[in-house]
């Protein structure tokens, strides 16, 4: 029971980030778009900032209920299984959510340069980026449910 409790949780704070991730580079293209109208630059600015502060906490809380599950079974053994022994489907669940974050933290340093005073890339170039963490999300949650190695 306790660890459909901490999968449950894991997965929880998994979405909150993973709404972080796919809503601010949307702010980055309104940004791009917004010209030369500063109540709207600073409006997006500050959604952007706090959007950024809330996803780097419900990663940092996704993380350690996701070590918990990977790791937990070394010091409460009774209470939570070895999910992945053997098994190297986390090796690139891993790789792609570190990609993820990467990406996340790559919107987010946009963000503080456009802040800055720093140009933005163009809103084209800034919706493919948009859509990176699509695939890579996709690529996660085949891993997690199909665990093919």
């Amino acid at each position: 029971m306790t660890y459909l409790w901490i999968k449950s949780f894991h997965v929880l704070f998994v979405i909150a980030w993973m709404a972080a991730v796919f809503y601010l580079p949307r702010i980055l293209v309104n940004l791009a778009e917004a010209g030369d109208e500063p109540a709207v630059k600073a409006r997006l600015l500050l959604m952007g900032r706090r959007l950024y502060k809330f996803g780097h906490n419900m990663f940092g809380i996704a993380f350690l209920f996701g070590l918990t599950l990977w790791q937990g079974w070394r010091l409460f053994p009774s209470k939570l299984p070895n999910v992945v022994a053997g098994m190297h489907w986390i090796d690139a669940k891993l790789a792609l959510v570190a990609l993820l974050l990467v990406h996340f933290v790559w919107a987010g340093r946009m963000i503080k340069r456009c802040e800055r005073g720093g140009a933005l890339p163009s809103s084209k170039a800034l919706r493919w980026f948009n859509e990176l963490p699509v695939l890579l999300l996709l690529g996660v949650v085949f891993l997690v449910l199909a665990k093919p190695f």
